[in-house]
């Protein structure tokens, strides 16, 4: 095998990328389950949460999330017996159901996410200057679409856009 393919910058940019992901998520794990949820509940509090009107439907939650059909079906199983969130039927389409989320749903995140933030500002954001942060984010949309074009499935409104135009 050429050295040149093992020196490649290509592998090394890879290779941080997933260290830096893996390093970070086990920084924020300890928070999180702290609360009383694993990541995937607080994903999916989270994405609900920062969703115009709180709520996506599970087809969308699903592919946002990356987890199967019955696999988000399980988490918000989990997610309404705790009383996080309620499923209501989709009025155009008598298939569909939506995941809301509860008032106790968005007093429950917001217990967690306060010392996420602190987590994130001291593993991620913080040890990066506000241009490099920015254009990280800029890139790592650029590389979520590409790969991942379904992780927006369902929301109205993209909130970097929202967060440009201050409302």
């Amino acid at each position: 095998m050429p050295s040149e393919q093992i020196d490649d910058p290509r592998l090394t940019a890879v290779g941080l990328f997933v260290e830096a992901h893996q390093g970070l998520i086990a920084k924020l794990a300890p928070h999180i389950h702290d609360h009383g949820m694993s990541e995937t509940e607080f994903e999916v509090l989270l994405r609900l949460s920062r969703t115009p009107g709180r709520r996506l439907r599970m087809s969308d939650l699903s592919a946002q999330t990356s987890l199967s059909t019955s696999g988000i079906t399980r988490v918000v199983d989990r997610l309404e017996r705790d009383g996080l969130v309620t499923r209501e039927s989709c009025d155009t389409d008598r298939r569909g159901t939506w995941a809301r989320m509860t008032d106790s749903g968005i007093e429950r995140i917001a217990g967690v996410i306060t010392g996420h933030l602190e987590d994130v500002d001291r593993w991620f954001t913080g040890l990066l200057s506000p241009e490099q942060l920015g254009a990280l984010t800029d890139a790592l949309r650029v590389v979520r679409d590409a790969v991942r074009p379904e992780a927006v499935a369902g929301s109205t409104t993209d909130l970097a856009d929202v967060r440009r135009v201050g409302t």
